[in-house]
């Protein structure tokens, strides 16, 4: 390596390629032409609704089967051709990873510990993952939590250059969600490369430096969150007052209200998009007040909001 450290060249080199990918099934396509580039030391996560194709991208980024056409390449490497060599750099926690139930948690992790060049110590891989009082329990006993814990231990007892997560915190309890996510910084701080599939868009918003959003075999958006976001508009909501008529509800700047029902109360929710959406918003919310004065009425449960990254994904969901 030129006496340069692997963490050095993962830092400065893109870890991960992605290059017109597609991935067929017989007939049925699971993905669909997807790019995107993940530099070394970075948090990339992969979203998307189920089925849109991001576990089938993950399977060909691991090197579990060929890409149907496309380039992929990992720290440099084909994945699936160059697997054996690329195996010790790199970390991986499947969906479902198949824990041997009679070994204990100990054992498990000696296991992984055998198959690495330079492994973390039994004991810090369990600490790592607050499983240090579990080191004598058979894994059958343990939590789905806790197993997912366990799962995530062998992941990085092999100190890997590109570390895969896919739903890593599935099962787990909040207090036990916060810690991995620390664990899971750490790691990037450390210079490893994380590429991350989560149904918890919170997850991702917290940890990733880069997001895309994957629907039907194809990517939809990506880039930093805010710049997801950022077209996407504002939000404004309120209950509708009561002895209102809905279509008595005003259009603001031109916006019509969408009503949703919220514990048995309807709710009127406006999408303010466009150009200059902080001052086309901030026109909205006068607008609606001045309305409520001259109505009587009061509006209650207001909220004025950016949009979300719940907002996109499920726009789209809906409009795609």
């Amino acid at each position: 390596m030129d006496g340069m450290s692997t963490q050095t060249l993962t830092r400065t080199g893109t870890a991960i390629e992605v290059s017109g990918l597609h991935q067929r099934y017989g007939a049925f396509e699971a993905v669909r032409g997807v790019d995107f580039t993940v530099p070394g030391g970075r948090l990339f996560a992969l979203l998307g609704t189920n089925g849109a194709g991001k576990t089938t991208t993950m399977e060909v980024l691991e090197g579990f089967r060929p890409a149907s056409s496309g380039t992929v390449r990992l720290l440099g490497a084909d994945p699936y051709r160059d697997r054996r060599a690329l195996r010790p750099r790199v970390g991986i926690m499947l969906q479902e990873s198949g824990l041997i139930g009679d070994l204990t948690a100990a054992e498990t992790v000696d296991l992984w510990r055998d198959l690495a060049r330079n492994p973390l110590g039994r004991d810090e891989a369990l600490d790592l993952v607050g499983l240090g009082d579990k080191a004598g329990v058979a894994v059958r006993q343990l939590s789905g939590g806790q197993k997912r814990r366990l799962d995530l231990a062998l992941a990085v007892v092999g100190r890997p250059e590109v570390l895969f997560l896919d739903e890593p915190t599935t099962g787990m309890d909040p207090e036990a969600r916060l810690a991995t996510w620390r664990l899971i910084q750490d790691q990037v701080a450390a210079g490893t490369t994380v590429l991350l599939t989560t149904h918890y868009l919170e997850e991702a918003e917290r940890l990733a430096d880069r997001i895309a959003i994957m629907h039907r075999g194809t990517v939809r958006i990506d880039g930093t969150v805010p710049e997801v976001v950022a077209g996407h508009g504002d939000r404004i909501a309120f209950r509708v007052p009561a002895h209102t008529p809905i279509d008595a509800l005003p259009a603001l700047d031109g916006i019509l209200p969408e009503i949703a029902v919220t514990d048995g109360h309807p709710t009127a929710r406006y999408t303010v998009t466009g150009g200059d959406p902080d001052g086309r918003a901030h026109r909205a919310v006068a607008s609606l007040l001045a309305w409520a004065g001259e109505q009587r009425v009061t509006l209650d449960r207001l909220a004025v909001r950016p949009a979300s990254l719940e907002d996109v994904f499920l726009t789209i969901v809906e409009n795609q």
